[in-house]
């Protein structure tokens, strides 16, 4: 795994864009004085990443953390392509994963290997193009790529509108009286660019702090 060198999601750019943010809408300057300021999640480029976000769809953080654990040993402390692609289904089943998603992290190591998904290139290339690559990937879905293009990647403008929790925080944020659709998100969120990362952030934050409807 590496590290990106014009790494930008930082929490001093998170700072600079909230505070732009809550200039332009009181709403957000009034949960910003509430919950104060979310933190960067800043992950690692590389297959490690992005095999760690297969492993996370649709269960909980510690589970997909255990599982990862697991896979990690499992694959002798190297969670590789070429490891994975190894190792058979009964050991990566002992893992804890399921029989989809050792398909899904075989279809990406199999396009790491390939050349069709290449690494060390993504940082390089625009979000739609990170975002086309990743997505080609069976398993790999916009919110996938989102994840990666914000956390391993660190660009600023990332809206994952499909996030549930993104959506909830925001129409909470935004004292809405229903939690918006993926499209209203998208919407509503187009006056925030080009900070839209850190407002996704902002949101996650907000949906955990403040668990009822009210600022």
């Amino acid at each position: 795994m590496k590290r990106v060198a014009n790494y930008r999601l930082t929490d001093a750019h998170i700072k600079e864009a909230l505070n732009v943010a809550a200039d332009s809408d009181a709403r957000v300057a009034t949960a910003l004085n509430l919950i104060g300021l979310p933190t960067a999640r800043k992950r690692a480029h590389g297959f490690d990443s992005l095999a760690r976000i297969v492993v996370g769809q649709q269960v909980s953080t510690r589970a997909a953390e255990a599982i990862s654990q697991r896979l990690v040993a499992a694959l002798n402390g190297q969670l590789e392509p070429q490891e994975l692609l190894s190792s058979d289904e009964n050991t990566l089943r002992a893992a804890g994963l399921s029989r989809q998603k050792i398909s899904y992290l075989r279809s990406l190591a199999t396009a790491v290997i390939e050349g069709d998904l290449p690494l060390s290139e993504l940082p390089k290339m625009p979000d739609d193009e990170v975002l086309e690559r990743i997505t080609a990937i069976r398993g790999f879905g916009a919110w996938s790529a989102h994840m990666y293009l914000m956390f391993s990647l660190g660009r600023t403008d990332i809206w994952p509108s499909g996030d549930l929790a993104v959506r909830v925080g925001f129409g909470r944020l935004l004292g809405l009286t229903e939690r918006p659709t993926p499209k209203e998100t998208e919407r509503l969120a187009g006056p925030f660019s080009p900070y839209k990362s850190s407002l996704a952030l902002f949101c996650w934050h907000y949906y955990s702090s403040v668990p009822d409807e009210k600022i």
